[in-house]
């Protein structure tokens, strides 16, 4: 079962963007928890914060996603940028080190923080980073992830969409051929088949290709105080988000841990999308708890 604790909504200005984020405050022996993720927003949370009534949890919507404006909205954003944001929101909420569950785009940013910040976390869950930099068929992988961004700058939203579901959905290594493939047409997945001439979209314009070119500094991360856990989805194997944090773990030296159902494992509804909340949450805890 899920409580509810209403967020205090805060704003903080940071360079090239204001952030919105969100304080759940309790009064607890333990650190505060951030749940992040990129580019979905703090709104992806809710029922994830709602297993956690225990103590203190932070959620923010990242720099040109929902409330967080950015000055410029038509510049790409980067792991590093993401980094010190969430940096500037650990030290505005009274600082680390504080515990980080870090999904998908998320992770790719924690890990850049970790590198940068490493006390700003005591315990790190960087759940199915999609690093296609470090799979082992990385030349395709990266040629299907530009592919994405190619297809929304001639195409549009829907374009570009549907070639995104097409490549998170893709199982096992990718090659030269996928990214030249037809792309599918966006009526097939309810997208969009007309171009608003929007080129702004935080994922397919400001972080596809920031995120999933980034390469981690391991040497920093091996490194670091913070404890580090790679998740994966049981229900995602084979897909590239899967795969990355698979690579990520053993360039760290450790193994993946997995979590109950899918990539979006802890939604409950959100975004219209339902994992498996109660159990994902279990096993968070579980793995929070083993300091």
């Amino acid at each position: 079962m899920t409580a509810t604790i209403e967020p205090t909504t805060r704003t903080l200005a940071v360079p090239g963007a204001t952030l919105a984020y969100d304080l759940r405050p309790v009064a607890s022996a333990a650190p505060p928890l951030l749940l992040i993720a990129s580019p979905m927003g703090a709104a992806g949370f809710g029922t994830l914060a709602g297993h956690f009534t225990d103590r203190t949890v932070v959620t923010y919507d990242p720099r040109g996603v929902e409330r967080s404006v950015k000055d410029d909205p038509a510049t790409i954003s980067t792991p590093e940028q993401h980094a010190d944001d969430v940096h500037r929101i650990i030290e505005a909420v009274g600082g680390g080190p504080v515990d980080l569950f870090a999904s998908s785009g998320g992770a790719v940013n924690a890990l850049a923080l970790v590198a940068a910040h490493p006390g700003d976390v005591r315990t790190l869950v960087a759940h199915e980073p999609p690093l296609a930099a470090l799979v082992p068929d990385r030349e395709g992988a990266l040629a299907a992830c530009r592919a994405v961004a190619d297809a929304y700058q001639r195409g549009g939203f829907g374009a570009g969409m549907a070639r995104f579901i097409g490549v998170v959905s893709h199982q096992g290594p990718f090659t030269a051929a996928d990214a030249e493939a037809p792309a599918p047409d966006p009526a097939m997945f309810g997208l969009p088949t007309e171009d608003d001439g929007n080129r702004t979209d935080p994922l397919l314009l400001q972080n596809i290709i920031s995120s999933t070119h980034h390469e981690p500094d391991f040497d920093a991360l091996r490194a670091a105080s913070t404890r580090i856990v790679i998740g994966v989805g049981t229900e995602s194997e084979g897909q590239l988000a899967f795969r990355g944090g698979v690579a990520a773990a053993d360039r760290l030296g450790t193994e993946a841990v997995r979590f109950p159902s899918d990539h979006g494992g802890f939604l409950g509804g959100e975004y219209g999308q339902a994992g498996d909340p109660e159990a994902f949450a279990a096993k968070l805890r579980e793995v929070l708890s083993e300091t």
